[in-house]
């Protein structure tokens, strides 16, 4: 996440600081109306608000109502009533009718996005901070980064403005160079996700707070699908451990008729059970069973296949041994937490840099083909490499310790927390005056503290030298303590100089 405008933040006076601190800080919260980014955003909300935020959180009519639609009870108004947070919710129009095919009818989706749903988000949000000024003035916008227009309304009504990200870092960083990328003739990207941070640090406020799971990765509290949910635990239930392959494309993408021909005879020929999520417009909205004729009868003994389901309960099933997937960032992140590998079969923006995330740098899957069309036999061989064998059994090992790394990253002090907590998302400029990346690089052998009780650490054993400004005081209790002194590089500048400034 980025935050950008720091000129409006808010300067008060000591009076005010008071009032202020007993006002939670409001936040608007602007997720990109696709279902892999909705459901991110929808996970930030409930983070931000479990700590304290209000959040007005502004869908679309047509996310909105396709969410209620496929929800057992279709005519809830408020996504996130059941929650028992401090979360407003507000829907917009884009621009287009609630049915029309947006992912069909793309050039026309995004134009819409561009100049419609902007004019009426910077309405409603005008509406908001006028309405909201005395009992809780919003404070900041935070918005996908797919949009290019947020940061303008930010700034139209004074708010701090955080640019929300939900793909990889390493994504980021190929968007953020492209200039550089096309001007010297290639695309290659090799960083590992800790180095493409650092770097994007270098070069402005950016923090990396991902994963944001639900407490236990459990189904989250607030409706972010787009269909009703078929059940595969019975299912599921009747074949052994590691034994069935989950097929899904996603919530948006499209896959060619002939591609999918050849996917379904792969998985025909390699005789392994599969959970396959076939979407009805997954080729078009006018291709109802794209399938090959005579397919669902011939693989019924070993196969369940629906328009729609749960994937985290799907995933997290123990006859669940691979995934064959689109490479949508959320769809990685859960098949990591759930330690299943990943078969590869990218199809559109970010995917083919999450693939190589996957399969060249965390080595936990291998791709669907190597190069060309897809090949029924090449698809029947590379789903058989994932399931069975030596090299399946390669795949389990290695995306185990990727997990482990997920793991630290939502413990307490991991980084995920810590830079949740970090107050720059409200605050002023000079919040944290370290260097970027600074603590990252030393968390493991550090303690960083806004204030302590100097004399109990300098009487603590550990304690085997001081580093302070040469203050009278505190170089008194380091000779009582008998810690030696390192003088700051800041006390010898003022002594060369003649300051006597504190």
């Amino acid at each position: 996440m980025a935050d950008h405008d720091h000129d409006h933040q808010y300067q008060s006076s000591s009076d005010d600081q008071i009032k202020s601190n007993q006002i939670k800080p409001h936040a608007i919260l602007i997720p990109y109306p696709l279902q892999g980014h909705l459901i991110p955003s929808v996970h930030l909300a409930l983070k931000l608000a479990s700590q304290g935020f209000t959040i007005t959180f502004i869908n679309t009519h047509s996310i909105h109502h396709q969410t209620t639609k496929s929800q057992p009870h279709p005519h809830a108004s408020d996504l996130f009533a059941d929650t028992g947070l401090d979360i407003r919710y507000r829907t917009v129009s884009d621009g287009l009718p609630v049915d029309f095919d947006r992912s069909l009818n793309h050039d026309q989706f995004m134009a819409a996005l561009l100049h419609v749903f902007s004019a009426h988000v910077d309405e409603v949000v005008g509406e908001i901070v006028k309405s909201n000024s005395e009992q809780s003035p919003v404070s900041c916008l935070i918005a996908d980064t797919f949009f290019v227009w947020p940061s303008k309304i930010a700034k139209k009504f004074g708010l701090l403005y955080a640019s929300y990200w939900t793909e990889p870092a390493l994504v980021f960083t190929l968007y953020y160079h492209l200039d550089l990328l096309r001007k010297n003739g290639h695309f290659a990207c090799h960083e590992l996700e800790p180095d493409t941070i650092l770097a994007l640090q270098a070069n402005m406020p950016f923090y990396a707070i991902g994963p944001i799971f639900p407490s236990g990765f459990s189904k989250s509290p607030v409706a972010t699908s787009l269909w009703s949910e078929s059940d595969c635990t019975q299912w599921l239930n009747t074949n052994p451990h590691g034994s069935v392959l989950y097929v899904s494309f996603g919530s948006y993408a499209h896959v060619t008729k002939r591609d999918l021909l050849e996917i379904a005879n792969g998985l025909l020929l390699s005789n392994v059970n599969f959970v396959w999520v076939l979407r009805p417009d997954i080729v078009s909205s006018d291709d109802v069973d794209p399938l090959p004729v005579g397919f669902r009868e011939e693989v019924r003994d070993r196969s369940m296949i629906v328009p729609w389901c749960c994937q985290i309960a799907v995933l997290a099933h123990p006859a669940i041994g691979g995934f064959l997937t689109h490479c949508g960032w959320n769809s990685i992140l859960e098949s990591i937490w759930c330690k299943v590998p990943l078969l590869c079969f990218p199809l559109l923006t970010d995917q083919f840099t999450n693939r190589k995330l996957v399969v060249n740098d965390w080595k936990i899957g291998i791709s669907l083909k190597k190069q060309g069309l897809v090949n029924r036999n090449e698809v029947s061989e590379t789903i058989n490499r994932l399931m069975c064998g030596k090299s399946g059994l390669d795949y389990r090992k290695a995306i185990q310790e990727v997990k482990t790394t997920l793991d630290n990253a939502l413990r307490p002090n991991g980084s995920s927390e810590q830079n949740m907590d970090r107050p720059h998302i409200v605050s002023s400029d000079d919040a944290d005056p370290l260097p970027i990346g600074f603590w990252a690089g030393v968390h493991e052998r550090s303690m960083i503290i806004a204030w302590y009780c100097q004399t109990a650490v300098l009487a603590h054993p550990p304690t085997g030298g001081f580093l302070p400004h040469c203050g009278w005081n505190s170089i008194l209790e380091s000779f009582w303590c008998q810690v030696p002194l390192l003088s700051s590089l800041y006390s010898l500048i003022n002594s060369l100089t003649g300051s006597h400034n504190p």
